[in-house]
């Protein structure tokens, strides 16, 4: 009987992920009943449930779950090398499992309706859009800047903590609600992950634990990022899962803020997409823009560059790739190279909505 029951778990696999893939053509359908619908009560639960913990949960139930996996390959060994297909169906059965939580819990949001269309924006841009939006990040980021330093070859150094960046971050999302009320967060659930290091090596800024619904941040990476990293993740809490949309959130939510520091770090952030775009569509704009950009602003450039250096390893191209193809596999054609895709959101947007040095 015990067998018939895991040979069933594990069979069922393969209806979930035809059932996956079948919703997945209904985008309509799943923004209305899953992302607008069942999904906003999950999460809430979640980080009703854990947010209060001063730690992260998430990040102890992936340990445990490791150890767990290490202890049963441990004690069946014997039998597995003898009975390979035992092995191959107790796989299959955690998959399986994985699998319907994982988009219960969180994942069908990969399904639903693109942001731009919720916003009003178009998908498309001009190179003149482009060029324009970016002498407007490059203006203000210098005048954030030159307020904050008095000079304009220092760095922006940040006075607070990163815990109080995490505090703030729930005001620019208070603020933000104000203009877009379907981005209301409630029952905040912000953490530094535990696993900091190994994220760094990885080379990723946080991430969200779809089980527990905790909104990871790598306590490591420099505060002139902090902000935008901590909105991001706080996007994805929301039911958002596509990398440029969220990107395009944390941008809102760190714009927004009344902090100097925080609308620095959006207008910075938003800047060096665009540089990148404008960069590879018309180099000679590129570098007329570039030339202008403060030496201080540059310096923060450099630091976040050095960051990622100090944790360049043989690895962190195999953790890329198995994200990447993850990504692929849930509808973000482009992979990770679907976070720059964000410039579209920034110029449509901001070509509503133009930007002046004083960001108001």
């Amino acid at each position: 009987m015990r067998n018939r029951w895991k040979n069933g778990v594990a069979i069922s696999l393969i209806p979930q992920i035809i059932l996956v893939r079948i919703l997945a053509l209904f985008p309509q359908w799943v923004e209305a009943y899953y992302s607008q619908g069942i999904y906003p009560q999950i999460s809430r639960f979640f980080r009703t449930l854990f947010g209060w913990i001063p730690f992260s949960a998430g990040d102890l139930l992936y340990a445990a779950l490791f150890i767990l996996a290490v202890r049963y390959l441990y004690r069946e060994w014997n039998m597995l090398r003898r009975k390979p297909l035992v092995l191959l169906r107790d796989l299959l059965m955690v998959l399986s499992v994985a699998h319907l939580t994982f988009y219960l819990s969180w994942g069908m949001n990969y399904y639903r309706e693109p942001l731009h269309k919720s916003l009003g924006l178009s998908d498309k841009y001009s190179q003149e859009a482009l060029e324009s939006v970016t002498e407007q990040l490059m203006a203000t980021t210098n005048a954030l800047q030159l307020r904050i330093t008095g000079q304009d070859s220092l760095s922006v150094t940040y006075p607070m903590t990163k815990a109080e960046i995490f505090q703030k971050t729930l005001r620019g999302y208070e603020l933000l609600q104000g203009d877009y009320p379907s981005l209301k967060y409630s029952q905040p659930s912000l953490k530094k992950s535990l696993f900091s290091t190994g994220l760094s090596y990885m080379g990723y800024g946080g991430y969200l634990n779809p089980f527990t619904h905790e909104a990871q941040v790598n306590g490591k990476i420099p505060k002139f990022r902090y902000p935008v990293v901590s909105g991001h993740e706080i996007g994805h809490q929301l039911g958002y899962s596509a990398e440029n949309e969220v990107n395009f959130i944390g941008y809102l939510a760190t714009l927004y803020n009344e902090d100097i520091y925080f609308r620095y770090s959006a207008s910075a952030y938003a800047l060096g997409y665009c540089l990148r775009e404008l960069r590879l569509k018309d180099q000679a704009a590129y570098e007329r823009i570039y030339a202008q950009l403060h030496p201080g602003v540059k310096r923060n450039y450099e630091e976040v560059n050095a960051f990622w250096k100090k944790y360049e390893n043989p690895m962190e191209p195999v953790f890329k790739s198995i994200f990447n193809t993850f990504l692929k596999a849930n509808r973000q054609k482009q992979g990770i190279r679907s976070y720059g895709l964000v410039v579209s959101l920034l110029v449509n947007y901001h070509e509503k909505n133009p930007l002046v040095p004083s960001l108001r």
